[in-house]
């Protein structure tokens, strides 16, 4: 009987202190375990990272940890308090369901991540909540399928089917007033210039007003994550000839011809805190020369 009243209260203790403990992580955040690794919910302030305009209490993200790496749903903010991102991360990487929002608080761009690429449909927007562009990606994350870009009124610019991450087919261009602009045809991704057709607008264009120019992305470094000298062809990298560069998440960062240290024709990838590539700057004969269209990294 003693052995019975025993062993009864033995489990009785258990499943208090079972309780007792999920209550307690149930309610506490910003915990690590024995080996010093992040784990379950954690609330990161500015206090903890340093962040330029957000005051030391401020959120800037939040989600979970499992083993030091993130996973699920994670948060982030600007500083006036707006959302910022909700990504869904798998093994402390992008994987899954992800949306960006402008500052002023309306989606920036939205789709599916995995395995460090855009896969599925994907959206950009403009800042006045018009999409910009509207793209359907393969599991390679190369363009496949009916693709369109839109100018800010929200009228079609282009449209046309890319496959494998190029034109294929029938590429249509479009004015701002929605008049025809031109018509081209291309294989492979390289145009048949002999078939090309243009044309002059039917109805007055009214412009819209010019923004200030796209800033250099190399002349702005501090957005540009650091670049770790791992390349595809052998020896150190010595600022000569092609060149391709490499962060320390083993995602390009800069491909091209260099000469003495300076990009001459190729291409620099940025991406923003959570390894999401946002945009790609391209060069031409040492010149910045535009912005290239997201589809791969």
């Amino acid at each position: 009987m003693k052995k019975v009243v025993l062993i009864l209260l033995i489990i009785a203790c258990k499943i208090t202190a079972a309780q007792t403990f999920e209550l307690v992580n149930k309610d506490t955040i910003n915990l690590t375990d024995v080996e010093g690794k992040k784990q379950g919910n954690w609330i990161v302030t500015n206090k903890m990272v340093h962040k330029p305009c957000y005051t030391d209490a401020q959120k800037v993200e939040e989600g979970k940890y499992s083993g030091g790496k993130k996973t699920g749903i994670w948060l982030e903010y600007y500083c006036n308090n707006n959302m910022k991102s909700k990504i869904t991360f798998e093994n402390n990487r992008p994987n899954g369901y992800a949306i960006m929002y402008h500052e002023n608080g309306k989606v920036k761009e939205e789709g599916m991540w995995k395995n460090s690429r855009w896969v599925g449909d994907y959206k950009l927007y403009y800042e006045n909540g018009q999409v910009q562009q509207q793209f359907k990606f393969n599991t390679s994350g190369k363009r496949e399928g009916q693709q369109k870009y839109f100018y800010e009124n929200g009228q079609l610019m282009i449209e046309g089917n890319w496959a494998e991450g190029k034109e294929a087919g029938l590429l249509k261009e479009y004015y701002e007033n929605g008049d025809i602009k031109s018509e081209k045809n291309f294989n492979d991704g390289f145009m048949d210039v002999a078939t090309v057709k243009n044309f002059e607008p039917k109805k007055p264009i009214v412009k819209i007003q010019e923004k200030e120019p796209v800033v250099d992305p190399i002349k702005t470094p501090a957005i540009v994550v650091d670049v770790k000298t791992e390349k595809v062809n052998t020896g150190s990298f010595n600022g000569e000839g092609y060149w391709k560069l490499y962060n320390s998440n083993r995602q390009v960062t800069k491909d091209g011809t260099f000469h003495k240290n300076r990009m001459i024709d190729g291409k620099v990838y940025i991406y923003n805190s959570n390894g999401i590539l946002t945009r790609i700057g391209l060069y031409k004969d040492g010149k910045y020369i535009g912005d290239g269209v997201i589809e791969e990294q």
